[in-house]
């Protein structure tokens, strides 16, 4: 095999690591995608490196080693799922690896995601009705309240996020604007429970996917990715509930 074309292989790899890590695959599953392309593409044995900020491939006994670092980390289980279905069709041969390497720079740069006031809406129901269950009691008067909290709590957060780079300010913003309004909503008699609004309208801002990642690395003996992703998760939690814990401390 010509090194071009070990170039090329590496470079497909590494492609489809960064865009599944980016995305908030699990680390075992990047790296099993990425050594299942290596294989079907010709390379007996590759060797696979992943962190949360970077990945590293390389070929077994050889001296061909390519490295790609990760700066981005969004939750887009879409662009997993693409990556996933395009790499089992090349390895079922209905694609060659140039045909593959351009559909997974299509997955990176054209995959539709939702528009922000779908998400706003989402977020809205998803705040109602897990106010319902981690309440534990049918709060019917509060329901319409968490989901305007809750739908506004989101608008801010993806606001902050999108105008600025500083992690975790987004998390901290949105809960407080969480607080805010849920505190002016029972001063004026348009809610009942401030708990149970508060408690529905967090939800979409907690970090439930990169927790379970960060579990599930750790079971799989990926401890150094696992914590990384857990340190960054139990940080998320710790911007939200200092947002809540202010204004519970200087309005209530």
């Amino acid at each position: 095999m010509k090194i071009a074309q070990k170039n090329k292989i590496l470079e497909t790899c590494l492609i489809a690591g960064r865009i599944m890590i980016e995305s908030g695959s699990e680390m075992y599953r990047v790296e099993d995608t990425m050594n299942r392309i290596a294989y079907n593409a010709g390379i007996q044995k590759s060797v696979v490196f992943t962190t949360p900020t970077g990945l590293f491939i390389g070929i077994e006994n050889q001296p061909y080693v390519q490295l790609e670092s990760v700066a981005v980390r969004t939750i887009n289980l879409e662009k997993v799922e693409n990556v996933n279905t395009t790499s089992r069709q090349f390895a079922t041969k209905e694609i060659t690896l140039d045909q593959l390497s351009t559909r997974l720079k299509q997955i990176d740069q054209h995959t539709p995601y939702f528009p922000l006031w779908i998400q706003i809406i989402a977020a809205a129901f998803v705040s109602a009705l897990l106010m319902i269950i981690f309440s534990g009691e049918y709060d019917w008067a509060d329901l319409l309240p968490a989901a305007l909290v809750g739908a506004l709590g989101h608008a801010v957060f993806s606001e902050i996020n999108r105008l600025t780079s500083i992690r975790f300010i987004g998390e901290f913003l949105g809960a407080v604007s969480i607080g805010v309004s849920a505190y002016l909503l029972t001063k004026w008699h348009l809610g009942v429970d401030l708990d149970n609004i508060i408690i529905g309208a967090v939800m979409p801002l907690v970090p439930g996917v990169a927790i379970t990642n960060s579990i599930r690395d750790m079971l799989a003996g990926h401890l150094l990715s696992g914590m990384v992703r857990g340190v960054e998760a139990l940080l998320s939690a710790f911007a939200i509930g200092t947002g809540i814990a202010l204004i519970f401390r200087f309005l209530i």
